[in-house]
């Protein structure tokens, strides 16, 4: 299971060997090696390449091409052959879970990307599988593969559902989809902000740039810590306290552990 202080996971393309290094200098909690979206048919061979003699592989997250791919069992002759032991499936669905499974040969922590209504349907059944360690929402392919257009919070339902699976099945809280612009500060800001209040743990970065933003933007606020402590402040006076008018009971108090934990956010 990744740390929880897990927050950014930057995609480099695989056929891209000169920017894995400094992926891996970004800032970037989590690096993900793309052989899928990133790179094209023709350069799929020289990418695995390039990831096996990697030397930063092994701490690398590994985006495989689909199950259903004619290029996934040669990914996965490289996985078993590099020694990698992250990867993310794209498309999860229990039938390519149960393929990539049966063609591993130890352990290997499962990314299940959710990008398919298919996918959606199966949420419980993937995350309680015990085949992976965290769930992702790939909502660019999502949107396409249900015919909707997210413009801005089209696909939040989703998205909310995905966090009470991985809640359900004691997987770590998941991460969240690419946001395209990396320019628009203000758009990008708030795109996070939402995916942390709807209880991500962490964010798809498709720029180094959005890097920063995320880590920062997943960390308790300034006004976050300083509520967090005046509850656990006043909390030691009894059962029944209040606060800024507000009643002080166990799960105020449970969420403001949790903030000095650096853990979820939470809005006051």
């Amino acid at each position: 299971m990744s740390s929880p202080l897990s927050r950014s996971f930057l995609f480099v393309p695989a056929s891209r060997p000169e920017r894995f290094d400094k992926a891996a200098t970004s800032g970037a909690h989590q690096v993900i090696l793309d052989l899928e979206d990133a790179v094209a048919p023709a350069d799929k061979n020289a990418a695995r390449g390039s990831i096996a003699q990697w030397s930063g592989r092994t701490d690398a997250v590994v985006r495989v091409n689909g199950a259903d791919s004619p290029f996934f069992a040669a990914d996965m002759d490289m996985i078993r052959r590099a020694g990698v032991t992250r990867l993310m499936l794209p498309k999860a669905e229990p039938g390519a879970l149960n393929r990539v499974v049966g063609l591993l040969d130890r352990p290997c922590q499962i990314i299940a990307l959710i990008e398919t209504v298919r996918g959606y349907a199966e949420l419980r059944s993937i995350g309680k599988s015990g085949l992976v360690s965290q769930l992702a929402f790939g909502n660019l392919d999502f949107g396409i593969d249900a015919g909707v257009t997210e413009t801005a919070q089209e696909l939040d339902p989703v998205r909310l559902q995905i966090v009470l699976e991985s809640r359900l099945a004691g997987l770590a809280p998941p991460i969240d989809g690419v946001t395209t612009s990396w320019t628009d500060a203000a758009a990008f800001g708030a795109a996070v902000g939402r995916a942390k209040a709807l209880g991500f743990g962490a964010k798809l970065c498709i720029h180094p740039a959005q890097v920063k933003p995320v880590n920062d933007a997943f960390l308790p606020t300034a006004d976050e810590l300083d509520w967090a402590r005046r509850v656990m402040e006043v909390a030691k006076a009894g059962a029944a306290v209040a606060l800024d008018g507000k009643m002080i009971d166990a799960p105020v108090i449970r969420r403001a552990e949790l903030i000095l934990a650096g853990e979820v956010h939470i809005a006051t």
